[in-house]
Order: C-alpha cells, then structure tokens, then sequence
C-alpha cells in the first residue's frame, strides 16, 4: 500500500473520527479420489465518490467501473470427507473483519465444514477498487471511515463463491503445471535486493520472480477451472485513475473465462479462472523506469498487456498440465502474536535469536513505491531523521522509546500497533493447506521475493516428503503491510518501512510457518493461544452518504442525453449519456447498470454488461442532486453485424428516502462489418 499524501489523510482521519480451530488428523494414506466445485460471486463496491485503497490518496474516489470486481472459490474435498477451500478476491487485501464475518457466515451454513484452519482468502491486490472494509483505523483514511456496503459487497459475494463451489462439489481431479512467465514483472526496489547475499540474489536471475504455478479443476473428465499464482502487483492502473478495476490479473481472468471457454455474463461459474498472488512485495507490472512507469502511456493498455501475458502463459500450463494430484486434503492454522515473537536464531542472518516489535511504519513509509509515490518529503533509503515526519508522528501517532529501538534502524513516523486499540492488525492468520503432493502456505503480507523464498525453504525444510509442490500466497486473510528481509530492511527503501514487525518479520513468519508445516507432516493440532479482536467500535463513517437524485429540468431518469452515432466499425467506440441517479443507491451486484443488446429479430439480446472489458460506466455529479451516466462501448473485432442499443440501468432516491429503479435506452445504431 502506497503513502501518498499520508499526512494530510491521517489529519482528516483524526478529526474525523472465534471459530475453534479444526480438529487433528494423523491420516497421511491417500484417500479415494476427490470430489471439487468452483464457485464465483460479485463484490463490487460502491461505485461513486469512495476512497479507493491502494495508493492511499485521498482524492482517488470511485467515479464509476471499468470491470466489475469478483471472488472465484476453489474447494477441494477427500474421501475422508476433509476440505479445503481457497479464495481469490479482486481487492487490494483482505481485512479480518471480512475474513471473520465469511467464516461465520458460512459455519451458520454449513456447520464445521469450514473453518479458519482449512478457509484461505486472498487478494489480487488491485488499487483500484473503493475502500472502508477494515475495522483499523490505518487501512480506513481514505474512506474516512468504514464503509458498510462496501463491507457487505465483498463479504456476501466471498460467501456466494465458496457456497457456489460447495454445492457444486462432484467426483473430479486436480492436476498441476509449474513454469516460468518473463516481461511481466520488474523489480521495483533494486538497491534493497541487490543488498542480500550473492547466494539469495543468484536464485533470482533478473531480481524478479518468474515462476507461475497453475492448477487444472476437472469433473468428470471435463475441465471447470483455473487457478494461477504469479508474483506482480496489481498497480497496472495509476493513481489517476477513478473506475473501479480489477487491474491485469482480473483481464487475464477475464481472456481465459470469456476468451478461451465463452463464459458470458449470463453464463458466469461455468468456467472459473482465477490469478492469485504469490511474493509480489517487490514485484511490479510497470516495466519502464524501475516500476515506475507500465510498458505504455496508456494504463488501460498496460492492464491489457501485463494480463494477457499472464493469461497466456497460464493457459498453455493448462494445457499442459499432466501430473494429479493425489492423497489426502488437509489444513493447519493458527493466530499469532507478531508485536512480540521469539526468534530462533536459525532463522536469523547471524544465527542469534532476536524478537518482532509491535507495528510500526517508517518515514520513508511515506515516500511512497516507485509505482505510487507519495510527497516530496523524504526519499527511499535516506536514513536521516525528517523533523517534520517525526513531530507529526509524535503528534498524532505517540511511540514508545522501546518500540522505537526495537524497529530500529527504522526510523518511525507511527506507532501503529502502539495504540489502544492498535491502528493496525497484530495478530496475524498464518496457514498451510494440502491437497496431495501440493502444500499452499498463507500469510497476510506483501513478501518480497526474497524474504517470500526463505519461508517456502523454511516450510520445505519441515514438510519432508509431505509435499514436492509448494506455493506461498501472500495477502492471505489479514493485512499487516510488507515483509522484507533483514538486508532488505536495514536499507530502508519504501517496502522495509512498511514492514510492520521490525527487523525480523520475515524471520518471524518461516519459523512460525516451519511450526505449521511440522504440524500438518505429523498430524498435530495447532490450537492458537490468541485471537483476533473484533472492533466493532471502529465501524464509523463521516460520509454523508446519497441525499437525494433529481432529473434536470424536462427530463427523466433514463432520458438519454447524448444519443450514439447511426453506424459504427468494428474497433470503434460508441457513447450514450443518460440521466441518472446516484450508483450508490443500489449496488447492482451481480446486475449490470448497462446492456449493450442486438436485435435478433423481434427480441434484444444482450452481448455486454458492465462485467465486459470492453465497456466502461462513468459516473458524474453535474450539480446538486443532477447526475449522468456515462457509457462507452469498444465494438469488437468480432462483433456481429446489426443493429444494436445501449441500455442503462439506475436507481433514483426521492425526497421521502425511498428508492425507486428506473431504464432507458438509446435510439438504435448499426454495427457494420
């Protein structure tokens, strides 16, 4: 996450304002078969005038969609009737007050078949979807608050992809293919790396991570889904932007689920095809200027590029892939303390044990990423003291004299965890899941490649022949910032200033991770001996929310005001505005608030919805209660010819609070060959 214009939203900030665990098996036989579903559920947030999370700027407020945001679910379940369910969502991280209120959700249906041992979820980590879904503070400031429907959106929608998944659950395989993606990734933070040892650095030729693992989903025969996990950020689209996106891996979703098995919008579930993240802390899509800048000047162009890159390579994988996977589906879990972990020294550069600190983010925090910049204030790597940071952190955010040594040579603006109740999460989920000879490690931090591998050779080194796969997913469950190794760390460049933990997160995270991995090889439990706190206290928003919608003078909600040319070609791109009322109103998920339909003789079929990426719904406040909704639609190459309208729906609130739906349509246009 980025810190651009940090201090200014802390300010406006400022003013402004358990599930058991599973129980142990010791069965390592192989089970007879397994049986495995796919599910897919809409969490798009509000779509008008909402912080979006990622680049933490104040000003990038939703203003409408470019792509609709989803949850893909995979479950996975034995013979011995155990499962394992793993989600990939389309926003920045997941919060543990999502993950909290989905498992609680779905042990109201389905009892202890799901748990927080044996449910991962993760994000792709795009920046481009609104906010307000936390309950700390930190990850709250540029929603100014808690966002409910947003909140609802992605928790409903989660719970609507795994139940999707489960009762779609039939006799099927799961077959595996690794291989290696090049040009899609950078390494934004060179001078960090290049500061581990040689032997670390030579495991990563380039300074990037180009390894892609991808898992085949079949019933019966028949293939049902895609699971992807390659390492690049999800910052394609700039902090310019205001439409809510689901960035390159949601396009390359998109070109597998629509291109490759015609999965329309009426059809969606019939195929699903996710891109998940694995180590992408240092990783970015923006390939000129050290991540600074996408491989165009167009960052829709970029998102096209970098996810179809991905998607192809994916897709060949698939294609590929040959090896099942075999034996038993199984899960260990366990919340973990991390303001204070004891450190074994064979985890450590120099073999001493140390300890983690309560959070805490740094002054070059502040600087920003190289793919989203924060104020000229200070730069990455000066480890000279700013006066101006360390009066505001000292001001709005006090901090120990201890915590501060501990987290040194980070120099601290905010003590994050240090608060009561803390501004960040401390206790942090930590998972491993299996299914056959395939281990997936969880953990809520953006790890860079380095610190990503030494946990995957921590847990290698204690699963023995329990696993020959390993994959670790990263923005699992929770959010507590980066993990960057110690080298990595005493540099100081944006990512180690956002490590919250200090010095030895990463540490940290291999050895617990290690104790994880001995459980699961032995068949051990791993009761947690903390929990998570729920803050209800912090749900509090200060946006005034929709007032009130009212049509301009002589028109109606649904007039059309700007209607589409007679004819268009192939490639070009047709426009409509319309009258409309405020997005917020109704969330439309799984709805559209546009059609583009063809005529098929007496009857209209609909060809796109604002799930497509070939459309594009801008949302404008014009004055007052007045607004428009903006529609584009890219004809493509293989459009049929005809006649075709755009449709729009809206949702208009009244003077006495009630809401009311409301359609319109364009004139017709013709699409020519």
């Amino acid at each position: 996450m980025s810190a651009k214009r940090l201090l200014s939203v802390l300010t406006v900030g400022l003013l402004s304002l358990s599930p058991a665990p599973a129980s142990a098996t010791a069965d390592n036989s192989a089970a007879d078969g397994y049986r495995v579903g796919v599910g897919i559920g809409d969490i798009t947030g509000e779509a008008a005038e909402v912080g979006m999370l990622g680049y933490a700027d104040p000003g990038q407020t939703t203003s409408g969609i470019a792509s609709r945001q989803w949850a893909r679910a995979f479950v996975v379940a034995d013979g011995a009737g155990r499962h394992v369910a793993f989600v990939s969502a389309e926003i920045d991280f997941v919060t543990q007050a999502v993950q909290m209120e989905v498992l609680k959700r779905l042990q109201a249906r389905y009892g202890t078949t799901y748990t927080d041992q044996n449910v991962v979820l993760t994000a792709t980590h795009t920046h481009s979807g609104p906010g307000g879904f936390s309950e700390y503070l930190m990850w709250n400031l540029t929603t100014l608050g808690f966002e409910a429907p947003v909140f609802e959106a992605i928790v409903s929608g989660i719970v609507r992809a795994v139940g999707a998944a489960h009762d779609g659950l039939a006799p099927g395989t799961v077959k595996i293919a690794e291989g290696t993606l090049s040009g899609a990734n950078v390494n934004r933070s060179l001078p960090a790396f290049q500061n581990n040892p040689a032997a670390d650095r030579a495991r990563f030729p380039g300074a990037v991570d180009t390894r892609m693992t991808v898992l085949r989903f079949e019933q019966g025969g028949r293939p049902v889904g895609l699971l992807d996990f390659f390492a690049t950020h999800g910052t394609s689209m700039t902090p310019a932007n205001h439409l809510i996106s689901a960035d390159n891996k949601g396009y390359a979703a998109h070109l597998i689920e629509d291109g490759v098995h015609g999965v329309d919008w009426a059809h969606r579930g019939a195929f699903v095809a996710a891109f998940a993240q694995t180590n992408a802390g240092d990783m970015s899509p923006n390939l000129r200027n050290g991540g600074a800048q996408g491989p165009t000047d167009d960052e829709f162009e970029n998102t096209r590029i970098i996810g179809k890159l991905q998607a192809d390579r994916a897709q060949q994988l698939f294609e590929s892939a040959t090896e099942e996977l075999t034996g038993p589906v199984d899960a260990r879990g366990r919340y973990v303390d991390f303001s204070a972990v004891q450190v074994a020294g064979q985890y450590t550069p120099d073999g001493q044990a140390h300890r983690t600190c309560p959070g805490a983010l740094g002054q070059n925090f502040t600087a920003g990423a190289e793919d989203g910049p924060g104020p000229p204030i200070v730069e990455e790597g000066d480890l000279s003291t700013n006066p101006l940071l360390l009066l505001a952190g000292i001001v709005v955010n006090p901090t120990p004299a201890e915590v501060r040594a501990c987290q040194a040579p980070k120099d601290v603006f905010l003590g994050s965890g240090s608060q009561s109740p803390p501004w960040t999460p401390q206790i942090m989920p930590l998972q491993i899941l299996r299914i056959g000879q395939l281990a997936i490690t969880t953990a809520p931090g953006e790890f860079t490649v380095v610190a990503g591998q030494r946990v995957r050779d921590a847990v290698a080194a204690e699963l023995g022949g329990v696993a020959t796969h390993q994959i670790l997913a990263g923005y699992a469950n929770a959010y507590a910032g980066y993990v960057t190794t110690p080298e990595e760390y005493d540099l100081q460049h944006y990512e180690g200033a956002a490590t919250h933990f200090g010095r030895y997160t990463g540490p940290a995270y291999a050895q617990e991770l290690a104790k994880l991995a001995v459980a699961l090889r032995t068949g051990q439990p791993t009761p947690s001996a903390v929990q998570p706190p729920a803050l209800p206290q912090n749900r509090i928003s200060v946006r005034p929310g929709v007032v009130l919608d009212t049509p301009p003078l002589g028109k109606s909600f649904g007039s059309v005001v700007t209607q589409p040319d007679a004819s268009y070609a192939r490639g070009a791109t047709v426009r409509a505005d319309f009258v409309t009322g405020h997005p917020n109103n109704n969330l439309r998920n799984e709805g559209t608030f546009l059609e583009v339909q063809r005529q098929d003789g007496g009857a209209w079929t609909t060809v796109s919805t604002d799930a497509g990426w070939q459309t594009t719904y801008r949302w404008k406040r014009e004055y007052l209660g007045v607004s428009t909704a903006q529609i584009a639609w890219t004809v493509p190459a293989g459009a049929a010819p005809g006649s075709y309208r755009i449709v729009h729906h809206g949702d208009a609130k009244g003077l006495t609070g009630s809401i009311k739906p409301f359609s319109g349509a364009t004139r017709t246009f013709t699409v020519t060959p």
